[in-house]
């Protein structure tokens, strides 16, 4: 029972809780501060990174990023409450998976049936209606939809995440997508779109002359979806000069943490 625990346990716990305490509520400040950009959460990555960096020899880095998404979606919960709609493709398991390590356990999770529908979750309500919940749409990159093409049409929304977040779980399978302007990191990748034929060789051949380094990371539709390391405009002159007529940037996300 609780009263037999030794004394040091106890204030230990004490301690622990008021630290958990004091923590939630300056990422509450944050999260105010960050306004609608609170999603983009470019504070967040950059404090993991650092606690990352920092000697935790007791407790495992997944553990640890757990322990602080969770202490972020608390925050976030009571100052900025979002929604998730989650279109997992083939595995809807694993997208939602993915989606609550990056999100949390707080947010409302509905499961889309197409991407149209996930992505409608995402975007701003009309005046007087609406939730007064963010919206953001985590959709699976399987399947023969290619539904971040239409993201070129739609401004308005980006990507700004790319999961699973932990470069150990693999290799990149959804993208979170929301009304926001994605931030640069220092370590990000950024998401584009071309409709350029062929395989994706002379594509990324042509975006290397230029200085971009890449990864085909989709194709459907006609249309390819590339990774770019590093973080690019829109307006960007190199990208202007790459391979396709319909092509251009749908968003940017933190490289995975390395863990």
């Amino acid at each position: 029972m609780d009263e037999d625990l030794p004394v040091s346990e106890d204030a230990l716990d004490a301690e622990l809780l008021r630290h958990l305490a004091e923590r939630s509520a300056l990422a509450a400040q944050a999260l105010e501060d960050a306004g609608p950009q609170h999603l983009v959460g470019a504070f967040e990555t950059a404090t993991l990174r650092r606690l990352l960096r920092a000697p935790h020899p007791t407790l495992r880095s997944a553990a640890l990023v757990r322990i602080w998404r969770e202490i972020l979606a608390e925050a976030r919960a009571v100052r900025a409450p979002m929604a998730l709609s989650v279109y997992g493709g083939r595995d809807p398991g694993r997208a939602v998976d993915f989606a609550r390590l990056r999100f949390g356990a707080p947010p409302p999770l509905t499961l889309a049936a197409t991407p149209e529908a996930a992505l409608a979750a995402a975007r701003p309500p009309a005046p007087g209606r609406g939730t007064g919940l963010d919206g953001v749409a985590v959709l699976a990159l399987d399947g023969d939809k290619p539904w971040w093409g239409r993201l070129l049409a739609e401004p308005a929304l980006k990507v700004f995440d790319a999961l699973p977040c932990l470069a150990s779980l693999g290799d990149t399978v959804a993208l979170a997508v929301a009304a926001v302007a994605p931030e640069p990191t220092g370590a990000d990748q950024t998401f584009w779109v071309t409709d350029a034929g062929g395989g994706p060789g002379p594509i990324l051949a042509a975006l290397a002359r230029d200085g971009v380094a890449g990864e085909l990371v989709a194709e459907a539709g006609g249309l390819k979806l590339f990774a770019l390391l590093g973080f690019y405009q829109a307006d960007d002159p190199r990208l202007a000069r790459a391979p396709g007529r319909l092509a251009g940037v749908i968003g940017a996300a933190p490289t995975p943490l390395d863990v």
